[in-house]
Order: structure tokens, then C-alpha cells, then sequence
């Protein structure tokens, strides 16, 4: 069976607080490191009321400080909202502190709205040098060279493996030219899956991070006891996707009984289309599920998000979903 790893936004449900999306990112995080989940990565938002990971690097630090083994990373970092030093000192501290057990993904979209990007004093254009922003950070994390006269400390020689997040061609050609990993947005943004993952296998080049490619398959998984119970489970990712088709995002939302009391026919075209690659069901009906997905798309590693308001309702969830596919 592929690796799991597990996709995290500390979410921040209603009725709860910040402090309780950081605390159940924790918890969650140790469950994952028992069940023998791979890595634990959370994403970069910025003005969502209903997600606690903004500040990333702080919250990887939160979570690698309270486990053992587990490799701890960003799912990713937008890094047209940053410059490339200081992500490397941010992940190289992260390195230092915690050895062989950080993450970097690198997004090229800002992650936020037009507004936010102007508080976050970036401008639109910043993702047109997303490839060489990349390469700049990769050199800082790496081996310093001759009359090299900027240094990231720490972060030089800790070679934080580095990987390319997209939902279009462009990532997956980029990854592919500068031989790393690919993670594929599809638990959002499934539309361009197949292709982009078999343009990034053709046109990978060996590097010393990664000899060959390496797919990651975002997809959405709730799983329960039974099939009504799992059901019932997903329809908060399926009032939260339609809340942002909507405009409306707010915090994630309880479970209701009857999702078709929700949304209108069209934000159920529109929304079903987003969520292609997500899955809900018994431990049985999962296994058939996923085991479908990665025939598909000869995934190498699944990293699943899980968006449950109960929070030991997604615990739960995920380890039975790792019961389930080991």
C-alpha cells in the first residue's frame, strides 16, 4: 500500500476557538504518529475565520515539539508572500530544532484574497518568479559557496527537502525540471490531475534531493463505522466548499442530516466537481475507494485532509482509515 500522510488546516469549527483548532492539531498530529501515519503538514491561510495554520512555520514548530517521529512539514508555504530567506531561516531553525523530520512544500498562489495580499505587502506579480524563488531558496538551504555573501542562519546545509504543491501543469513542469517531489492539489482542484502527473513522470530530472518522481495525491476521506454515519460526517466539507463557492466561508460547520436541504442544484454540479477525489465510507468501502484512486494515478503517497467538526470524530477517522489500508 502507498504511504498516508495527513493534510491539516486547523480548522477552526463553530462554536470553537483558535486555541482549540491549535490543541486538536496536536492531538490529531500524535494519533497520526501511533497509527504510523508518514507526515503531518499544515497549509498557509490568511484571513479565513475558519482556519488557525497562518502563521505556518509557528505552527509546525507547535506540532514537531510534541511528537517524536513523524515528519512535520507546510502543506504548503506560499512563497510569493515571502522572500526566500526568510523561509529558509524560518525552516532551517524548524531543521535545526527538529532534525530529519521537516518538510518544505512551496505553493506558487498567494493562498488569500487581493486585499489581504496588499496587508501582506506583496503585489500579484510576486508569483511570476515563483521558479527562481525557488532555486534561491533551495541554494540557502543548501551547501554555501565560494564568495557566497548571504547566509541563512540557520538554514545553510540543512537541506529541508523541498516539494513542488499545484493543481495546474505549471507545477507539475516545474517539479519535473528541478527533479523534486509533486503534490497535487486534487482535494480541491481535481480537473488537471492525470495530466499534470503524467507531464511531471515524462519530464522528470534526477536530482541529488530525488532520483526518481515522486507523486502525492491530495484527496478528502472521512471515515466512520458505517456508510449513513460517514455520509453524515462529510456533509461539513460539503457545506464549506459550498460556503466558499458562496463567498461565504466562515468557520466549518456541524454535519446535517440531508446535505440536499443545503445547496441548490447548481452549487451541487459546481462543488461535486470540486470534490472529485474525496471519499467517505466503512473501513470496508474505503479501501475499494482509495485502492481505485491510486490505480488511477500510480500515487506514490496520499495526503488526506479530513475536514470533521467533531474533533474525535476525525481522529477517528483517520485511524480507521489507516486500519483500514494497512
Amino acid at each position: 500500500m502507498v504511504k498516508l500522510s495527513v493534510l491539516d488546516l486547523a480548522y477552526i469549527g463553530e462554536g470553537f476557538s483558535a486555541s482549540d483548532a491549535l490543541a486538536n492539531a496536536l492531538d490529531l498530529a500524535q494519533h497520526a504518529e501511533t497509527a504510523g501515519y508518514t507526515r503531518f503538514w499544515l497549509a498557509e491561510h490568511h484571513n479565513l475565520s475558519g482556519i488557525a495554520s497562518a502563521a505556518t512555520s509557528v505552527c509546525i514548530g507547535h506540532v514537531a515539539g510534541g511528537t517524536q517521529s513523524i515528519r512535520v512539514g507546510a502543506g504548503g508555504i506560499m512563497l510569493p508572500n515571502h522572500s526566500p530567506m526568510l523561509i529558509a531561516e524560518q525552516f532551517g531553525t524548524l531543521a535545526t530544532l527538529y532534525p530529519d523530520r521537516i518538510d518544505l512544500g512551496l505553493g506558487r498562489a498567494p493562498g488569500t484574497d487581493q486585499h489581504t495580499l496588499q496587508a501582506l505587502r506583496r503585489g500579484p506579480e510576486a508569483s511570476e518568479y515563483f521558479p527562481q524563488d525557488v532555486v534561491e531558496l533551495q541554494a540557502l538551504l543548501g551547501e554555501p559557496q565560494e564568495n557566497q555573501r548571504i547566509h541563512a542562519i540557520p538554514g545553510e546545509n540543512t537541506n529541508v527537502p523541498l516539494w513542488i504543491l499545484g493543481s495546474s501543469l505549471f507545477g507539475a513542469q516545474l517539479a519535473a525540471a528541478l527533479g523534486l517531489p509533486y503534490a497535487f492539489a486534487s482535494h480541491f482542484a481535481p480537473q488537471a490531475l492525470q495530466e499534470a502527473v503524467a507531464i511531471y513522470r515524462e519530464r522528470f530530472q534526477p536530482s541529488e534531493q530525488l532520483k526518481a518522481p515522486h507523486v502525492m495525491i491530495g484527496c478528502n476521506v472521512v471515515v466512520a463505522n458505517t456508510e449513513d454515519e460517514a455520509r453524515k460526517l462529510f456533509t461539513s466539507p460539503q457545506q464549506q466548499f459550498t460556503r466558499m463557492v458562496r463567498g461565504t466561508r466562515g468557520q466549518l460547520p456541524p454535519p446535517v442530516e440531508d446535505i440536499e436541504d443545503f445547496w441548490s442544484p447548481m452549487e451541487k454540479q459546481h462543488v461535486s466537481s470540486m470534490l472529485t477525489c474525496s471519499y467517505h465510507g466503512s473501513p470496508t468501502s474505503i479501501k475499494d475507494q482509495l485502492m481505485s484512486l491510486i490505480d488511477a494515478t500510480g500515487a506514490d503517497e496520499l495526503m488526506v485532509a479530513a475536514a470533521i467538526w467533531d474533533h474525535s470524530a476525525r481522529v477517528r477517522s483517520y485511524d480507521l482509515l489507516a486500519e483500514a489500508v494497512t
